[in-house]
């Protein structure tokens, strides 16, 4: 039996395959122990486990987690939420002695289309656990946006990942946005951190009601237009809590399908990776495995 865990905004949730999964917050993970994924299957049937941390920025290929330097961040600070349950996670998974690989993010170090490294970050790690699973439905050409409290959105040409759209430089997600004019000004006043400013730069914070559902519709389509110029014959897909919400007002937008996964997207992907890197794939997406 093989695991995965995604470090998620709201939650870190745990999969070992479609019917075995459950999640918990981020506050509650303080306190994780490792028999918990007991609730998955009994933990001598596991074999061997994906993670993901934070934004996985000090390494670019996937990596044993005791070889990671840093549980693989450059630093703690920068935009997120900071709650220490991501931490206790990958500590008992490293501690526990069960076979574990950690999952980079997408970023300067990564091998994706050059232009892309125009920004320092493209993607968080649990983002490559999502286009892996939806590859293994849909193929090698895809561009997906994971729509919840942040909105990511991830191109994927010819099996690998080419670039992506991180949730500080373009779309909105229900919490968690871009820096506009206005959160500039409060950051220069002293009024709020940077990391605040993006904390609030959501359509919960910034639009009344019955416009926040609209409006991840509309940017959600605008960054996939954005990557479907790189690959302009990729299958289009939605991820993550809102997707289901947004779908419909998606397709019509874009003038085509749009396949839709829900929030345990990325565990069962994680899940996957983990089966395959164990079994030897030396791969995934692009990205090399180390030993």
């Amino acid at each position: 039996m093989y695991v995965g865990i995604d470090h998620g905004t709201s939650a870190m949730r745990f999969s070992a395959g479609e019917g075995r999964r459950f999640k918990i917050s981020r506050e509650e993970a303080v306190h994780f122990e490792i028999r918990e994924l007991s609730r998955l299957c009994r933990m001598d049937e596991i074999e061997g486990i994906a993670l993901t941390y934070s934004m996985g920025d000090n390494f670019s290929d996937i990596a044993p987690v005791h070889r990671l330097e840093n549980r693989g961040l450059v630093s703690r600070e920068g935009a997120g939420k900071h709650t220490g349950g991501g931490t206790r996670v990958f500590d008992a998974v490293r501690e526990s002695g069960i076979p574990a690989v950690a999952i980079p993010g997408i970023h300067r170090g990564s091998p994706t289309d050059p232009r892309f490294k125009a920004y320092s970050h493209q993607t968080s790690p649990e983002k490559v656990g999502i286009a892996y699973r939806v590859a293994e439905d849909l193929g090698g050409d895809l561009v997906i946006s994971d729509v919840s409290s942040n909105t990511v959105t991830i191109l994927v040409k010819e099996g690998r990942i080419s670039g992506a759209l991180d949730a500080c430089i373009f779309a909105p997600g229900t919490e968690h946005g871009a820096l506009d004019v206005d959160a500039i000004r409060r950051v220069d006043r002293g009024i709020q951190s940077a990391n605040e400013a993006f904390l609030h730069a959501g359509v919960n914070h910034t639009l009344p009601a019955e416009d926040r559902i609209p409006a991840l519709a509309l940017f959600s389509a605008m960054e996939c237009a954005a990557l479907l110029l790189l690959n302009p014959g990729a299958r289009v897909a939605l991820a993550g809590t809102m997707a289901p919400g947004i779908a419909g007002e998606v397709e019509r937008l874009l003038g085509r399908e749009v396949a839709v996964y829900d929030e345990w997207c990325a565990a069962d992907g994680l899940a996957l990776i983990a089966s395959r890197v164990f079994s030897g794939t030396r791969d995934i997406l692009g990205l090399e495995v180390r030993s």
